[in-house]
């Protein structure tokens, strides 16, 4: 089955009142899909991956691969991939812009090509997320690196193995550098990398290719090599949207059931959710989520993993908003990720922003509106917010929720919500 920009719509409209209840399948992870995908060009083999949702930021990078020559087989979750034919290292502006984990691709392409020409990244609107970790590390790798009219152009001369420490945690800048480093010869070190669980789902992949990786606390121990083989890997379950759909259940005051779960992946939001107010059980591989009591504030502060996911953090305001108290919430990850806040204040929320906290005081009830996304994370909160709100919602601009939750609109109505797709 092939999935075209056409198969997504512009908006939602969602009634608000309806509890949640049934079960439901949690998708495969956008954010561990998307550097796997691209390390099928460390190899001339085939690579089969399954469990790869269908959403727009796939879309995207099959349309990078296919630039960079690879061919691309689709049949459900299945994706097979080979890059024996892949010959070029240039990637558009027009296709770059629409993603910016487009930026995977570099070490994948020099690491094969020994070049790589790239524009300037796009994505969500959700602050500066400067790229220079990932250009000191292949400067430091022996890269010669120039830009010129929003393109990146950059070169390697000699592969070789290198010790490296990111300035900060950055997951994308960590994925690079493995991407990279397992396609070169010789032992490289990493210092200071990010843990999450879509990182260790590439080391995976990159271990069952033939690359030696170790990881001992925030440092990876790389031994790479030039030959490295084809695979076969399922992706894991997305924890934000198994996440997200858990906030549904216990905003509804439902009862909902998981499948293709992984608590292990999930813990700070787990331990969260239980201390609002929510019964988690593990049965059988699933997971039961319901209200066990009248839901509680709460402080939230965002940080690298394990820490609490800036991913989750505008569902959470958006359940915080009816919880009566006062509660607040933290940014730290990126200053620009609260433009959540002015649309659910349009639905009756009453929550303050000063600096990077929100000051969030419970409302009893949100009412329906027109709001419009923002971003991918703000668009699943205002689908919350829709669910309990009183009267209609109307979300525009929901291309961005389609970027990162597979069907999720066919999902919450099989959990019995009123949601609507519909087209401009």
């Amino acid at each position: 089955m092939k999935i075209t920009t056409s198969s997504f719509s512009k908006f939602f409209v969602v009634e608000g009142g309806f509890k949640l209840r049934g079960r439901v399948k949690v998708s495969g992870s956008k954010n561990a899909s998307l550097p796997i995908l691209f390390a099928s060009l460390l190899t001339p083999e085939e690579c089969i991956i399954t469990e790869v949702p269908e959403l727009l930021d796939i879309l995207c990078a099959f349309d990078l691969l296919r630039e960079f020559g690879a061919c691309i087989e689709k049949e459900t979750s299945a994706v097979k991939i080979y890059t024996a034919t892949a010959n070029k290292y240039l990637a558009p502006q027009e296709i770059v812009s629409r993603m910016r984990a487009s930026l995977l691709c570099i070490g994948p392409l020099l690491a094969r090509f020994g070049k790589a020409v790239v524009a300037m990244p796009g994505g969500c609107s959700i602050g500066a997320r400067p790229i220079d970790q990932h250009l000191k590390f292949f400067s430091t790798a022996g890269v010669r690196i120039s830009s010129k009219d929003g393109y990146i152009y950059m070169e390697v001369d000699k592969k070789k193995p290198i010790e490296f420490s990111f300035d900060l945690i950055t997951v994308t800048g960590t994925e690079n550098a493995l991407l990279y480093l397992s396609g070169i010869e010789g032992r490289s070190v990493l210092k200071n990398i990010a843990l999450e669980p879509e990182v260790m789902d590439l080391v995976k992949v990159l271990r069952s290719m033939g690359a030696e990786v170790e990881i001992e606390g925030r440092n990876a121990f790389i031994k790479g090599s030039s030959q490295l083989k084809g695979f076969k890997h399922k992706v894991i379950p997305d924890r934000i949207e198994a996440g997200t759909l858990m906030v549904a259940s216990l905003i509804t005051g439902g009862e909902v059931i998981l499948q293709n779960v992984r608590l292990d992946h999930m813990n700070s939001v787990v331990e969260k959710l239980k201390e609002i107010g929510a019964e988690i059980k593990e049965d059988n591989g699933e997971i039961l989520i319901r209200r066990k009591s009248s839901l509680s504030p709460t402080d939230i502060v965002t940080c690298e993993y394990p820490g609490f996911p800036t991913d989750m953090q505008a569902q959470f305001v958006a359940m915080l908003s009816v919880i009566e108290g006062i509660s607040t919430v933290q940014e730290n990850i990126f200053e620009n990720r609260f433009h959540h806040i002015y649309e659910l204040n349009k639905m009756g929320a009453n929550i303050k922003l000063r600096g990077r906290t929100a000051f969030i005081k419970g409302v009893p009830f949100l009412k329906g509106t027109n709001v419009k996304s923002t971003d991918l994370r703000a668009s699943a909160s205002l689908v919350l917010a829709g669910l309990i709100a009183r009267g209609r919602t109307v979300i525009t601009n929901i291309h961005h929720l389609d970027r990162g939750y597979e069907k999720l609109d066919e999902k919450l109505k099989k959990l019995g919500a009123f949601i609507e797709r519909l087209p401009s």
